[in-house]
């Protein structure tokens, strides 16, 4: 044969090259070792399913408003983790557990979520513990903090950023408990509430207290007077309160004078709206979960600077828990590269520590329980401040107030 002119291998070279290039553009991304297909561009998806409505609305809306600020820190604003964008699916509880198991579903189903995050509830929380094995999806709960949720209807799949009632028990006790102390209880009739004290009552008898009376009054109830008028009958020396939600019984112990009959209340330090209620209970000394001007650390400045920045007001108790339940999930996602498997991010996750609004939190491998600080707290008066402040007596450490671990690991 002869030989090839210099154009038409020159129009061959350039018909090479562009086959190349069409080859090239017209590929699909090359699946992983872990089946994710390495592109940039896929969506990690975060369904968040907790109260917009019902009695814990408030609780469901700071989380939410705390989880999107929380992405915004970790991500400096883009809202991508190894170049994948993030995206969050919100469903609405509504405070009930059929409902919340149904949006989860949808969420896992439909919207095809790879992590789960919720809810203001604990009862939310446990109808949709099981879908998270089910469909093998990691799920973060944050703030529900029924001890069974770490504890005897826990599995593998389930972390928790939020503090549990074995925390709350430790460091509820901590501050009050002494030989010869008699303690009457007052909790909604929950799981919340029964599994708070079920944690506090031994907490407390260990260290020499008597716990004389337990009052479990429906969480709805528009009336506390006949379970306060029990509880002065028996005449304790306090009053520890478990309570969460709007509907709290602070303004009646306030009216029916309980300090002045010789009764003195201790309780966790609430959301700023109870706070508003508690104004008759200053000197109050108790402990703390969260309160802006508590901890001291650069991710707590950043998020009071914004949120004070961005709606006029200083986050709450459960903004903090909704930063740092995104912290923990951009955190482990970093860690794996984006990879949002559930395997790959529980071996990441178990043992991870973390930062947060309150300091340094770990998920403790057994239970994935988060280990915390809390507080000990006074509420004093402060001037042009609407409402007592918990005021920092000392700060107890993760170690402190860790929980016992129930699920049989």
């Amino acid at each position: 044969m002869g030989k090839t002119p210099k154009t038409v291998r020159a129009g061959i070279v350039v018909l090479v090259a562009g086959l190349l290039v069409l080859t090239g553009c017209g590929s699909k991304p090359s699946a992983g070792s872990d089946g994710q297909a390495a592109t940039a561009k896929t969506p990690i998806k975060i369904g968040i399913v907790t109260s917009q409505t019902g009695a814990l609305e408030g609780y469901g809306k700071q989380s939410i408003r705390g989880f999107e600020m929380g992405l915004d820190y970790a991500t400096k604003g883009t809202k991508e983790v190894a170049g994948h964008p993030i995206q969050v699916v919100i469903a609405d509880s509504q405070t009930k557990p059929d409902v919340a198991k149904q949006k989860a579903i949808k969420a896992l189903e439909n919207d095809k979520v790879d992590v789960l995050v919720g809810c203001a509830s604990s009862t939310d929380a446990l109808a949709i513990l099981p879908l998270a094995q089910q469909y093998k999806k990691v799920m973060v709960v944050e703030p529900a903090v029924a001890d069974a949720i770490t504890g005897s209807q826990w599995n593998r799949y389930i972390f928790r950023t939020g503090r549990n009632s074995s925390q709350d028990a430790v460091a509820g006790a901590a501050a009050i408990a002494k030989p010869g102390v008699k303690i009457a209880i007052l909790a909604p009739d929950s799981a919340y509430g029964r599994d708070g004290v079920k944690a506090f009552k031994p907490a407390a008898e260990k260290l020499g207290a008597k716990v004389i009376l337990e009052e479990f009054p429906a969480m709805n109830t528009p009336d506390f007077t006949a379970n306060l008028q029990r509880i002065v009958s028996s005449k304790p020396d306090y009053l520890f309160v478990i309570w969460a939600g709007a509907n709290a019984p602070w303004q009646q112990i306030s009216d029916l004078k309980l300090p002045e009959k010789g009764i003195k209340i201790s309780t966790a330090a609430p959301d700023i709206a109870a706070l508003k209620t508690m104004g008759n209970l200053v000197g109050m000394e108790g402990f703390g979960i969260y309160y802006y001007g508590l901890p001291k650390n650069p991710i707590n400045d950043w998020l009071v600077k914004e949120h004070l920045k961005k709606y006029n007001e200083p986050p709450d108790l459960f903004t903090a828990g909704g930063m740092s339940a995104a912290l923990a999930i951009v955190t482990a996602l970093e860690k794996t590269d984006g990879n949002a498997n559930a395997d790959k991010l529980i071996s990441t996750m178990e043992g991870m520590s973390f930062e947060t609004p309150k300091g340094t939190m770990t998920f403790r491998k057994e239970d994935h329980q988060a280990l915390q600080a809390m507080y000990a707290i006074r509420l004093e008066k402060q001037a042009g401040v609407a409402w007592p402040v918990p005021v920092l007596m000392r700060t107890m450490t993760p170690a402190e107030t860790s929980p016992p671990i129930q699920n049989g690991r």
